[in-house]
């Protein structure tokens, strides 16, 4: 298996899950006369991100983890997403700049160093290997899971299938 096949399908997967997921949010605040600000915002506990920047993060980690991967140039977007459509237009943003990569362009991405932000002044250097597999994937998923939590703990009728993007 090539190192482009270990991180962009993981990548895409997710992020299609959440699309999906995003859409049934939506229809449950329809239903139940919820505002979708109310779970938009809402948390699994009063410190942790709410349900709008998990997402954020989510299509942060996988465009940023592609970038720095390939030694390309990391993209940065602002925080701005207000509603469910403006969120469900980052995560396509998202989905189509991950599916912009080649696997030509993760050639030996395994072997190289990558160095990356560790909070606001420091920074980390380990092989693409240990990048993917103990940063990257583990805040990427990390993020999608909360998503997911937020909205079935808030009622949203949804699964593990769903958070896999299985129908």
């Amino acid at each position: 298996m090539s190192f482009y096949d270990a991180a962009v399908p993981a990548y895409l997967q997710i992020l299609n899950s959440l699309s999906g997921i995003l859409g049934k949010a939506e229809a449950h605040c329809q239903a139940k006369g919820i505002a979708p600000d109310v779970l938009l915002n809402a948390r699994l506990y009063p410190d942790m991100l709410p349900f709008s920047r998990q997402i954020q993060m989510v299509c942060d980690f996988a465009a940023k983890g592609c970038a720095r991967l390939t030694h390309s140039e990391v993209p940065s977007s602002p925080d701005t997403e207000k509603t469910f459509d403006e969120l469900r237009q980052r995560l396509a943003r998202t989905i189509e700049y991950v599916k912009s990569y080649k696997p030509a362009q993760f050639d030996g991405a395994d072997a190289k160093d990558v160095t990356f932000p560790i909070g606001p002044s420091n920074s980390m250097t380990v092989t693409g290997q240990q990048f993917l597999s103990g940063f990257s994937f583990p805040n990427f998923y990390f993020h999608a899971a909360i998503a997911h939590g937020i909205l079935r703990h808030s009622g949203v009728d949804i699964g593990k299938r769903d958070f896999l993007g299985v129908r």
